[in-house]
């Protein structure tokens, strides 16, 4: 075997897309990458001697939220909607089948397995796709540890987990503000990773940057060998907690890099993610968010840049499921070359969250005719009283713009780079700190010879 393959990565909540090949993807990684690399973590000692983990703190919502449902649902018959009672059914009917036993669901073994009101009959249980039954069972139980999911989802978990060999728990105490930078460094033939839980007490703020650097080859004779830099990431964020993400994905075009994400919101929180991805052959980009306590906000920005026969794949998948809440998915890239790019924004409403908000937008240009694009923008929705936008803008430049720019001495390539300038010059100018700053310098002057000729002197870093 060359390859570990890791399928169904990035995957849709509820695959449609089948016959354009756009539900998932696959990942392979070449065996041959020894399991190095450097990991580097800049944070105050305070943040590690921590009280609670992701686990303790999934746990304590879990108990207020199992107090909540119990006083909610006293003297009442609970959720009994056709589709939960459907579910259960399906569920029932299969114990039996497995125990050898032949009663069918619709009977008293329906109602013992959680159903208010076991029907009589299946003709009265909707049909439901395995999403439906899958849904409708997470949404029954209201178990958050289970429900719990990351973007690539779990075998690149694993496998990212495996090569991080521990995680490391980063934890802010309640009313602080605290920040942390996590650097993953890979060079040619070599794989890097790390596992990373934040926990954010109520109140508290934490500011989180992570850096995948894989373009320690760029310009040299081995910037062609394979290397691979990931992490893995929960975030569970408190009560009134602000969290602020920044992710700066950069390769040489060999590199893969795997950035596997997710969240979970109690109460009035507040998060907001920033991802800029420019280079690397492969980059998989994925987040998966519980969007759990009522008045709590997501707010999601992506730029991206792929230049040559590089891919892009992205899979943003939002759960909101407390009321009044709001998400926002904003993304923005150039594709030049021959370069591909997917990607898949879910927005699930889910049953309860009245008076929630969900909204997706993404403005892409594609520089070259030889580009492919897919941008699949989904909202899922369980619920009235609530609000669900979505939408794509695509951009080409035409021909006659192109014939414009070559009469004025701008050939079609330099018309390219002009583009690719622009990314990499807002990613240069934007960057948290001056390592980061100059990667990306390093990958802008790969692409565009003399690229920091025009990039004013280096900023000097934040006090």
């Amino acid at each position: 075997m060359d390859a570990l393959k890791i399928r169904h990565a990035n995957a849709m909540p509820a695959p449609t897309w089948g016959w354009l090949r756009m539900n998932d993807t696959q990942i392979e990684i070449p065996m041959s990458l020894a399991p190095d690399g450097s990991m580097e973590v800049d944070a105050e000692d305070r943040l590690f001697d921590h009280a609670m983990s992701f686990e303790g703190a999934v746990a304590e919502l879990q108990a207020r939220l199992d107090a909540a449902r119990a006083t909610a649902n006293e003297g009442s018959a609970g959720d009994d909607r056709a589709c939960v009672r459907a579910a259960l059914a399906e569920n029932a009917a299969r114990n039996v089948a497995a125990d050898g036993a032949a009663e069918m669901p619709g009977t008293a073994e329906t109602a013992e397995s959680g159903s208010a009101s076991a029907p009589t009959s299946n003709l009265e249980l909707p049909a439901l796709s395995r999403y439906q039954k899958r849904a409708s069972l997470e949404e029954a139980a209201l178990d958050v540890a289970t429900a719990f999911e990351t973007g690539i989802g779990a075998d690149a978990r694993a496998y990212l987990n495996f090569l991080a060999r521990e995680t490391m728990v980063l934890a802010a105490a309640k009313d602080t503000q605290e920040r942390a930078t996590v650097r993953v460094e890979a060079e040619a033939g070599e794989a890097a990773a790390a596992s990373i839980d934040v926990v954010a007490a109520p109140g508290s703020t934490f500011d989180l940057v992570v850096a995948l650097d894989a373009t320690a080859a760029m310009g040299a004779e081995d910037d062609a060998t394979a290397a691979l830099a990931g992490t893995t990431l929960r975030v569970f964020a408190g009560s009134h907690a602000r969290v602020n993400v920044t992710v700066y994905a950069l390769g040489t075009p060999a590199a893969k890099l795997l950035d596997d994400e997710g969240y979970v919101l109690d109460e009035g929180a507040r998060v907001n993610v920033r991802h800029v991805v420019l280079g690397g052959e492969l980059t998989v980009t994925g987040l998966a968010a519980d969007v759990r306590g009522d008045t709590a906000r997501l707010d999601i920005d992506t730029r991206y840049l792929a230049s040559g026969s590089e891919q892009r794949d992205f899979n943003y998948v939002v759960r909101q499921r407390g009321r009044k809440t709001v998400s926002n998915m904003n993304a923005n890239g150039v594709l030049t070359g021959t370069s591909k790019k997917v990607l898949r924004g879910t927005i699930d409403l889910v049953h309860g969250c009245k008076g929630s908000e969900g909204s997706e937008q993404e403005t892409v240009l594609l520089a070259s005719e030889g580009v492919d694009n897919k941008t699949v923008p989904t909202i899922l929705c369980d619920e009235d009283d609530v609000a669900g936008n979505h939408g794509a803008t695509i951009g080409h430049v035409r021909p006659e713009q192109l014939f414009y720019l070559e009469s004025r001495g701008v050939s079609a390539e330099a018309a390219e780079a002009l583009f690719i300038r622009a990314k990499l010059e807002d990613a240069a100018l934007t960057a948290p700190d001056e390592r980061i700053r100059a990667s990306v310098l390093r990958l802008g002057e790969a692409l565009i010879p003399g690229f920091t000729d025009d990039i004013d002197a280096p900023k000097e870093d934040a006090a």
